[in-house]
């Protein structure tokens, strides 16, 4: 596949993510596919999948915005912010009704049109203070 299609696989499943498909954003995924950077998300579509499901239950109707994406062969790198408003628990935070912004970065690695592996970085650290459950920078 090219750089282009990737890039638009991505795209792709980003209206799925903000139009609450869950099943459809999975698509980008394959079922062997390599998350780097989420604690507690072994190898596998399944756990995956188990990781998207926690995290939709605490910000139900989350929008993906991408900031910055760009394209090159087999991989696909992107600046992102996750907006939405925290209504389940997370990571053992009771609902909090507040709203966040969890910014990142990520790299994923296309082979046959799939995402086969994906690095990430997101400051989940100061989604953990916007939560209230960390004291805030001073």
């Amino acid at each position: 596949m090219s750089a282009e299609q990737n890039q638009a696989a991505l795209a792709r499943a980003q209206q799925r993510w903000n139009a609450g498909d869950l099943e459809g954003y999975l698509q980008i995924y394959a079922a062997d596919v390599v998350l780097h950077g989420y604690i507690g998300v072994e190898p596998g579509l399944a756990s995956v999948r188990q990781f998207y499901n926690g995290f939709w239950a605490a910000f139900p109707g989350a929008q993906l915005v991408f900031e910055d994406v760009f394209a090159t062969a087999d991989r696909v790198a992107c600046r992102f912010v996750v907006q939405a408003t925290h209504r389940g628990p997370f990571q053992g935070i009771p609902s909090t009704g507040k709203q966040i912004s969890l910014p990142g970065i990520t790299i994923l690695r296309f082979a046959e049109g799939k995402c086969v592996e994906r690095w990430s970085q997101a400051d989940f650290l100061g989604l953990l203070s916007q939560l209230g459950a960390l004291p805030g920078p001073r």
